[in-house]
């Protein structure tokens, strides 16, 4: 069997990616839980279709380019566009979101489909942290697809807790991202 590393680079026009906040206090039953979009990122992937051990996946994100995509009135799409931006993510000191995988372990399930277990560092706001995911991947001759979700704490990234009407709507500590991320075999 071979144990070439075959090298993929992430299609952003084929992918999904998104970041969904809940809302907590008192108010929160009148409250939205915004699901938003990461528009802008890009990466790579590393795999050998014998082993896992030598696999990687890299991503940079834009983080100005996250984007509310629920369906809101276009002052509230603006005003919570830059909170996010401003307040929370502080996207002109912090422009990038970066993780880099340091593990990857898991099993082959199916021919060319794999349960993986994904960790690494994942720089957010200026603080590096590691984390873990669980993720669904199925590579073929050309492409390689991945889907999973991951939770993270926003303040474990320092980044501060937004709050409305007086503090009684808070956006809680936790968000969840999805992914189905698609990516096409580099030439050469």
């Amino acid at each position: 069997m071979s144990l070439e590393t075959v090298k993929y680079r992430i299609e952003t026009n084929l992918s999904r990616f998104t970041v969904r906040a809940f809302a907590g206090g008192m108010l929160s039953a009148f409250a939205h839980n915004p699901t938003i979009a990461i528009r802008d990122f890009a990466g790579n992937a590393e795999f050998a279709p014998d082993t896992l051990e030598r696999a990687s996946l890299r991503l940079k994100i834009k983080a100005a380019s996250l984007e509310l995509i629920d369906e809101v009135s276009d002052k509230d799409r603006k005003e919570i566009e830059r909170i996010m931006r401003e307040e929370v993510l502080e996207t002109s000191r912090y422009p990038d979101i970066i993780f880099e995988s340091t593990a990857i372990s898991g099993n082959r399930i199916n021919d060319g489909q794999y349960r993986v277990r994904i960790t690494g560092d994942l720089l957010l706001h200026g603080v590096v942290n590691k984390c873990s995911f669980d993720s669904q991947a199925w590579v073929a001759a050309e492409s390689l697809r991945a889907q999973g979700e991951l939770a993270l704490r926003q303040t474990d990234y320092g980044i501060k807790l937004v709050s409305a009407a007086g503090g009684t709507i808070k956006v809680r500590d936790e968000l969840k991202l999805s992914f189905d991320i698609a990516a096409r075999k580099e030439d050469g």
